[in-house]
């Protein structure tokens, strides 16, 4: 069953399509889910195809700007929007598979090598800013708040085949078992939660549901009773009614709490990465960029993320302009990153 701000992208797509029938010529949108395997392409093709691939948390973004950009004209390039998880996306963008990577965390050290021994330099661009969403089954009547030392408990390595019921954790959780839900290691999310919760990159359990696909660990919670799962708030906030959100160190996740900073470690920024000798041999792939940084933003909004504010986009823009290849993170993660500290970031690069 679709959620709510599915149905309304297949309306939407519905026309864009019947539209594009009438006067374009044919265009499509899916979900994540579908195209867990395979890629979204967008619109008519003039010989031209932009390859897009990365995180199924900057999908929404990405294939929602995407799809808006096919509308302006039938003589736009093919774009192809892929999902295999931020980490999956940069080895197919390090090996020059694909012209941009979408990912919900900044490049890695390791990541950074491999490109640099392919000759692939890449620009980074900041498209949005979103949270973690600690989520549950709604009949879960025992939690309403966790501390990050209980999701610590729960997800750290060597709870594997140790931490296995809900009272295991808090001593009044009743003695059910502990079902856990959450991104498979390709992806960002996976990354930045594994190191916010436990101090360490990759130290996690892995007797748990992992799926890079954000939807099906909406599904997996939503018919768990002792379900617990996490993903970026985008999905949780799209199935409300089929999920309840959990405050974390006291503080609930939303828009506002993301903005202002207070709902930490899991407020994080998402990019796109930008093949930057890509842009000279596709003019087109340079116009879709541009649009993407300025008008993006409005679209940002419409798929549930957090807009960054204009001088940021405006900075990116710079940066695409000037060509400024690199990262601002150095390869390491940045937990615990204010907007404000972002655009400071950004301004200094």
């Amino acid at each position: 069953m679709l959620s709510t701000k599915q149905n309304k992208q297949f309306q939407r797509s519905a026309w864009a399509i019947s539209l594009s029938v009438l006067f374009l010529g044919a265009g499509c949108q899916r979900s994540p889910e579908e195209v867990s395997n395979g890629a979204v392409r967008a619109g008519s093709t003039t010989g031209t195809t932009i390859a897009v691939d990365g995180s199924s948390t900057v999908y929404p973004i990405t294939n929602e700007v995407a799809q808006e950009y096919q509308l302006l004209d039938n003589r736009k390039p093919q774009i192809d929007v892929a999902v295999s998880g931020t980490g999956g996306g940069f080895r197919k963008f390090c090996a020059g598979e694909t012209d941009i990577n979408n990912a919900s965390r900044p490049i890695s050290s390791s990541e950074m090598e491999t490109c640099k021994t392919a000759g692939i330099r890449y620009i980074e661009l900041p498209v949005a800013y979103d949270a973690i969403a600690v989520v549950v089954h709604p009949d879960n009547d025992w939690v309403d708040d966790i501390t990050l030392a209980e999701l610590k408990m729960m997800w750290e390595r060597d709870a594997e085949g140790q931490v296995t019921s809900w009272n295991q954790v808090r001593s009044d959780w009743p003695d059910n078992p502990l079902n856990l839900y959450g991104p498979g290691e390709d992806s960002g999310t996976f990354d930045y939660f594994t190191e916010a919760v436990t101090g360490e990159a990759g130290n996690s359990r892995t007797d748990y549901t992992a799926s890079e696909d954000d939807t099906l660990l909406v599904r997996g919670v939503s018919r768990d009773e002792n379900g617990l799962g996490y993903f970026g708030y985008s999905y949780y906030e799209e199935n409300t009614a089929q999920l309840k959100s959990l405050a974390v160190n006291g503080v609930l996740p939303s828009r506002d709490t993301t903005i202002d900073g207070t709902y930490q470690p899991f407020a994080r920024p998402l990019f796109i990465y930008v093949n930057a000798d890509a842009l000279d041999r596709k003019p087109e792939l340079l116009d879709f960029v541009e649009y993407y940084l300025t008008h993006g933003r409005q679209f940002v909004k419409v798929v549930g993320y957090v807009a960054l504010p204009d001088e940021i986009y405006n900075i990116a823009y710079e940066h695409l302009s000037d060509r400024k290849v690199g990262t601002v993170f150095g390869g390491e993660s940045q937990l615990n990153l204010k907007i404000e500290e972002l655009l400071q970031k950004e301004a200094e690069f």
